[in-house]
């Protein structure tokens, strides 16, 4: 397998730390959306990543779709979404939220580094938006008392709320005030700490 994109994109990086975890091999081409777009087109007409190059030459798109793909290969015990319900919609709605707050995160980005002049409008929308998602996150994980979201072992949600978390501080760090969010940044914290994160990252570089 080939996972296509850069690991300061938190999707792209959700996505490595799976494969990681799983122990499954792959070749990792940190190409950009941008400067790569042709060599990316080649694999994904969308020029998006994450994209993931199967070796019988499929390509996937999209985070949510490869972790799912990524699932189906493992056991019921490995799987880092839960197979059953109500477990599985509530890893679900967590993991949708961080990915959501991240789409938030990308397109704010976009506004500031694109538009000569920045819409205050759309800029005060993404803010409440994030800061929405940031709250029920927070509450969500207050009220935890494992090591983990749902339990004692790692999961999706576990690692997109942690990826997500760390490109929006970088990004927008004048935007949200992470303090006001401490279960979160203790959760992220956490994390970042483990072997895998520290070995899937990369600080973040703006597109030229």
């Amino acid at each position: 397998m080939i996972l296509i994109g850069q690991y300061d994109s938190p999707f792209v990086r959700r996505v490595g730390i799976a494969l990681t975890l799983y122990g499954m091999e792959f070749e990792h081409r940190p190409w950009s959306s941008f400067g790569d777009a042709d060599r990316l087109r080649a694999y994904n007409p969308l020029t998006r990543v994450p994209t993931l190059a199967l070796d019988d030459g499929t390509a996937l798109i999209d985070s949510h779709i490869i972790l799912d793909y990524l699932d189906g290969l493992v056991s019921d015990e490995r799987a880092m979404f839960p197979r059953f319900e109500p477990a599985r919609h509530r890893a679900l709605k967590v993991a949708a939220l961080a990915t959501g707050l991240g789409d938030k995160a990308v397109s704010l980005f976009y506004e500031k580094r694109l538009h000569g002049e920045v819409s205050a409008l759309w800029v005060d929308r993404c803010r409440h938006q994030m800061e929405a998602a940031l709250g029920v996150l927070e509450a969500g994980r207050s009220e935890g008392t494992s090591e983990f979201w749902f339990g004692e072992r790692i999961g999706h949600a576990d690692i997109a709320v942690a990826v997500v978390l760390r490109f929006l501080c970088e990004v927008h760090p004048e935007l949200i005030a992470i303090s006001n969010y401490p279960a979160l940044r203790a959760h992220g914290e956490m994390l970042e700490a483990l072997a895998v994160f520290q070995a899937i990252s990369q600080p973040f570089i703006p597109p030229t």
